[in-house]
């Protein structure tokens, strides 16, 4: 058996220079300090937009525990001992908890209305091709350009023929009407981000159209219907207009007609500690639901750029 030897390695010429790498030396580029000045100029600006809105919100709440005296001789000073009975007062004596609960059983049943006809209507749409698909996509989306004061009239006969004026649950339907063309539109373009192999999954191993949009493409949106439910909360929660035509009945009043009730009877008495206790209250739900929902509120404006 022969062996073969390896090769003798070739020795380097020695009059051939080897090639030095020098580093550049000198300032960073000039790219590098432009970012770094924008970047400074957009945080400070979003600094002062921050301070410009928390301050007005953090002033109200410290307010609403001081008496009236203290408002007007000291509105920028710490309140001396936190006043309980400011809330207490604007909760029974102005009605605020009958306001609350109107309030929660309007926006909370137009709420999961909106959310599951929204979503159903959007999953036709983004789904399937039948004739008239996009005839009715560009209606839900006309219907966002439509003013609705424009509808308050013909809205108010319309309610009082069907027998739903003055009532919890007809204020419920006109809500799901008026926030449908924005859920529909904005889960229509979410639903078309997610994957199509899922749900023809689903279908090769038998489940029925019913069966695949509420156990596995409604999870599968779960981020855009978080999205979709805050926006709809704040615009059902802060509606003013629409009770004050078609709910005149003061027992069933909402909060927003119960803050403009307030503010003309507190003002007239100068109960001001009261009003404030009032808007607060008025407020924290709002603030409640953004800082709960908010990573889920930017994973569903995200989400079908990420996809």
């Amino acid at each position: 058996m022969k062996t073969t030897e390896p090769p003798a390695p070739v020795p380097a010429e020695p009059d051939v220079p080897v090639a030095k790498v020098h580093s550049p030396a000198g300032p960073p580029p000039k790219e590098k300090k432009e970012g770094t000045t924008l970047n400074v100029f957009s945080h400070g600006i979003l600094v002062i937009w921050a301070i410009l809105v928390v301050m007005p919100l953090l002033w109200a709440v410290m307010t609403s525990f001081k008496d009236d005296n203290s408002i007007f001789s000291s509105p920028w000073a710490l309140p001396d001992k936190l006043h309980f009975d400011n809330w207490a007062r604007a909760w029974t004596d102005a009605n605020m908890s009958d306001y609350f609960l109107n309030t929660i059983l309007v926006v909370g049943g137009s709420l999961i209305g909106t959310l599951v006809l929204g979503s159903m209507a959007a999953y036709v749409l983004a789904r399937f091709d039948f004739p008239g698909n996009r005839f009715i996509y560009y209606l839900f989306v006309g219907g966002m350009s439509f003013p609705i004061m424009l509808a308050l009239v013909p809205l108010f006969y319309v309610v009082n023929n069907m027998g739903l004026l003055n009532t919890i649950h007809g204020l419920i339907l006109v809500y799901i009407a008026y926030s449908l063309p924005f859920t529909v539109f904005f889960l229509t373009a979410f639903f078309r981000t997610l994957p199509t192999s899922v749900a023809e999954a689903a279908f090769v191993d038998g489940a029925s159209h019913t069966r695949t949009f509420f156990q596995i493409m409604l999870p599968m949106a779960k981020p855009g219907l978080i999205s979709v439910g805050i926006f709809n909360f704040l615009g059902q929660w802060n509606q003013y207009m629409l009770p004050t035509v078609l709910n005149t009945d003061p027992d069933k009043r909402v909060l927003t007609q119960g803050l403009v009730q307030l503010a003309a009877s507190q003002g007239y008495k100068g109960d001001w500690s009261g009003l404030f206790a009032g808007l607060v209250m008025a407020m924290l739900p709002v603030l409640a639901a953004y800082i709960v929902f908010q990573r889920q509120v930017v994973q569903g404006l995200t989400a079908g750029a990420l996809k």
